[in-house]
């Protein structure tokens, strides 16, 4: 038979008072601690959105905006097409910089088919190139400097489409 401590065999073995009050003692002690994250790793930050997510909406939509104008008058696809391929390329090159998923040119949402003539289309392009543009200068000026090259581009390509759109 195996001997335990106090020479006591194993079904005569008690446990002693104290050795009880220390685990009571320690478990009253631990027990508080369970909950407050101790022993929890850290909890996983939440990801906000990138600052540049509506700036990259604002894109998507000019490209949709340009898709139209091209099948609403197919007369403006040699002024047009350059400008909507710059526009998915910003799309991508911002998707890119964000993490977000690069847009494909199908993934464009449509734009409603312009309304009116050929010069109210133009109209109606050149505002939303101003909007465009505006809002890529105020992306640029606020962005980090690792950021900046590629918005100050973005902005200055906007400035040359309303050119293109007058």
């Amino acid at each position: 038979m195996q001997s335990w401590p106090n020479d006591r065999p194993r079904a005569a073995y008690r446990p002693e008072r104290r050795g009880v009050l220390r685990a009571t003692l320690l478990a009253v002690a631990v027990a508080p601690l369970a909950g407050c994250d101790l022993f929890e790793s850290e909890p996983e930050p939440v990801a906000s959105p990138d600052p540049l997510a509506p700036l990259l909406a604002g894109t998507l939509d000019l490209a949709a905006r340009h898709e139209a104008a091209i099948a609403a008058y197919p007369e403006l696809a040699g002024r047009l097409t350059p400008v909507l391929e710059a526009h998915r390329q910003h799309a991508a090159d911002l998707a890119k910089l964000t993490g977000a998923a690069t847009p494909s040119p199908a993934a464009t949402t449509p734009a409603a088919t312009p309304a009116g003539d050929v010069k109210a289309t133009l109209a109606a392009l050149r505002t939303a190139e101003q909007q465009g543009q505006k809002s890529a200068a105020d992306a640029c000026l606020a962005a980090p400097a690792e950021r900046a090259a590629l918005l100050g581009s973005i902005s200055a390509a906007r400035a040359t489409h309303l050119e293109v759109v007058r």
